[in-house]
């Protein structure tokens, strides 16, 4: 679980001499991780999954306080991830990001070179792709009120957060674009809108705006802003742009400020609709909601768009992310025909 907000705490911008936010001395380590946190803006998934890292780093170590450690130590466990548990290199770049952020900005000591430490050689595993059958199958089972969701997922190539984070003002159906601001590494990105799903986006705005007004008539608080946002414009929760494309149906409390607000669809609710969905359809594929985003780059890219537009698209950084779907349509039954079959 994570702790209540604690701004009372460094309202007074504790600093030590290198202008770094200083954390309570006195607080217990998970509650000084939550007080930097807090103050740096991060979200609560990457809290949860920081956490998670360095708490699998004391326990390894038997408990010992990371003061009591250093570079050895976290090679020592980063190492152990890819030797023993046969972790992939982004597992143990997810735990070195949370230990080097542990160290920097929570212990105030940065970790200087890591020793000896072994990266993973598992090679990343081919994206599973589902064939436009296959997921015709999957529509046609998907319950009604989670269908559009899922479809825009796989026509529109977006992350599950990005898709449900997404806002009345980041759709934009007269020039077809949806604005994605909060993609992996804070990158901000335009992909397309379906055609076919306009009608269906229209109707979801409609919905929107009715739970918008009655929240409005209620004077209930509004939705949640990014902290910059709510700053700068402190009304903005309440105003029809800023509220969400599919908001959830009940109000919730925000881990943060402890405050009530009109939240997001929850990402968990669209993940068992989809595994349902893929259960209904009679498929065989262990498909979850990322498989809609892999099948969308690939079919792009079996349809003659080059890897520049869908890495683009994707809004990744590097063109060699998006090219291992390109690995995927030479597998025999995709993109090359056996001679066989000459």
């Amino acid at each position: 679980m994570i702790p209540g907000n604690s701004a009372s705490a460094y309202a007074g911008l504790r600093r030590d001499k290198r202008d770094k936010f200083v954390p309570n001395p006195k607080a217990r380590l998970r509650e000084q991780v939550h007080e930097v946190m807090r103050f740096h803006h991060y979200s609560v998934r990457t809290e949860e999954s920081y956490w998670f890292w360095i708490r699998r780093f004391i326990l390894f170590h038997n408990k010992r306080h990371p003061r009591e450690m250093g570079g050895a130590d976290v090679s020592a466990f980063l190492s152990q991830l890819a030797t023993g548990e046969g972790a992939a290199k982004a597992t143990q770049l997810q735990a070195l990001n949370a230990l080097v952020f542990l160290y920097r900005d929570v212990l105030l000591n940065p970790l200087g070179e890591l020793p000896e430490l072994k990266w993973s050689r598992r090679p990343p595993r081919l994206p599973l792709v589902l064939t436009k059958e296959e997921l015709q199958r999957v529509f046609s089972a998907t319950e009604p009120r989670y269908a559009l969701a899922l479809r825009l997922l796989y026509g529109a190539g977006m992350r599950l957060m990005e898709l449900i984070r997404l806002r009345v003002k980041d759709v934009d159906l007269e020039r077809g674009q949806i604005a994605v601001h909060d993609g992996k590494g804070d990158k901000e990105r335009v992909t397309m809108v379906p055609t076919t799903l306009i009608p269906d986006l229209k109707a979801q705005l409609d919905r929107s705006r009715i739970s918008w007004q009655e929240d409005l008539r209620a004077q209930r608080s509004g939705v949640s802003l990014p902290p910059g946002v709510e700053r700068k414009y402190p009304n903005a929760r309440r105003e029809w742009p800023w509220q969400y494309l599919f908001p959830a149906a009940d109000e919730s409390r925000d881990p943060a400020s402890g405050k009530l607000f009109r939240h997001h669809l929850h990402e968990d609710n669209l993940q068992r609709a989809m595994k349902a969905a893929v259960i209904r359809a009679g498929l065989s594929k262990n498909a979850t909601c990322h498989t809609l985003r892999h099948s969308f780059a690939t079919h792009l890219l079996e349809n003659g768009y080059d890897i520049r537009t869908v890495q683009d698209l994707l809004g990744h950084k590097d063109v060699a992310t998006t090219q291992i779907y390109t690995h995927v349509m030479a597998r025999p039954g995709i993109g090359v025909r056996s001679p066989l079959d000459g």
